[in-house]
């Protein structure tokens, strides 16, 4: 069976709407003004959302797209890993850039979460001197800066990727049989 679409070209449409939703998942709690720092159930629910559930769901439908409608009922381990490691590389990329454009439009947004993270450290820990509350906002600052963002959640999304499509591999693949 002539193979022509690879592993990883098969999984992007999938990275693409684990992206997509990602993003629409921050523009609706935007809009509503629903703030994770204040409401930590929505913070909860959008972490297992994008960093469990989704992940999972979207390399487990990828893969099994693969080996059911593309290559004829069979899928190896490693091309799990391509698919998976692709799905979540395209979502990262895709919400990283989303972000760092965000934030350039809206910088407002970003000054108003320090102060809002600024108040909450003196308010979970007050004896935190304002030198120490200081420094741990120029930290947040330097790990939203475009240049260290996009790496970095390409980098996280990558290695989720990896992870769970060890896992989903296991389970998921089926290689064909081997004749000497």
């Amino acid at each position: 069976m002539d193979n022509t679409t690879s592993p990883a070209k098969s999984g992007l449409i999938y990275g693409f709407l684990f992206g997509a939703i990602m993003i629409l998942e921050f523009v609706i709690g935007y809009v509503m003004n629903i703030d994770p720092q204040t409401n930590p159930t929505y913070g909860t629910i959008i972490n297992v959302l994008n960093f469990l559930i989704l992940p999972l769901l979207f390399i487990y439908v990828g893969c099994n797209n693969y080996k059911t409608n593309i290559n004829g009922g069979f899928v190896s381990f490693g091309e799990c890993l391509k698919i998976g490691v692709t799905i979540c590389i395209i979502a990262g990329l895709i919400s990283g850039i989303f972000m760092v454009v965000f934030n350039l439009i809206m910088p407002d947004y970003m000054t108003e979460m320090y102060d809002k993270v600024g108040k909450m450290m003196v308010e979970k820990n007050p004896e935190m001197t304002s030198e120490q509350i200081e420094m741990s906002i120029s930290m947040m600052k330097k790990f939203s800066h475009p240049a260290i963002l996009l790496p970095v959640t390409v980098l996280m999304y990558a290695f989720i990727g990896l992870i769970y499509s060890l896992i989903i591999g296991a389970i998921v693949k089926k290689d064909r049989n081997q004749s000497f």
